[in-house]
């Protein structure tokens, strides 16, 4: 991400703690907010230069939480957050005991018809993948 692009995924992050005064107990997580920016394809676009460089990045960005989230739901023996910054931010999140949520704008305009059908199907992708039920861990 840069200052100039809003081509770029924003990520917000909120870290939670709570106490249970009565059982002593002490809970934590965090609140990931992700807005993710749209795959563009190359050709389409007439991309060059910098603009080139984004759109390449964010396409493989987007490529790899689609494999990360295919490894989840696979239950594969290594799963590849670290093949980008935006899955290696988000590994906690993802695996393991959380909960996840996802919205997919998607456009009635022709001219989107392509991208709109490729966010459906990573949405579908991603819908189609249980990682397991998140239960409650005490610290």
């Amino acid at each position: 991400m840069n200052e100039r692009s809003s081509r770029s995924h924003s990520v917000f992050q909120l870290k939670l703690s709570g106490q249970n005064f009565r059982s002593q107990e002490n809970c934590m997580g965090t609140l990931s907010l992700v807005d993710l920016a749209g795959s563009e394809r190359l050709k389409e676009s007439g991309s060059e230069g910098q603009r080139l460089t984004e759109t390449q990045a964010i396409n493989k960005s987007l490529s790899n939480l689609g494999n990360v989230i295919m490894a989840l739901g696979q239950k594969a023996p290594h799963i590849p957050y670290r093949n980008s910054k935006l899955t290696h931010l988000l590994s906690s999140s993802l695996g393991g005991n959380s909960k996840n949520l996802m919205f997919v704008n998607v456009s009635p305009l022709d001219q989107c018809y392509n991208e709109t059908l490729n966010s459906l199907r990573f949405a579908t992708k991603v819908n189609n993948c249980h990682v397991g039920t998140a239960t409650k861990q005490l610290k």
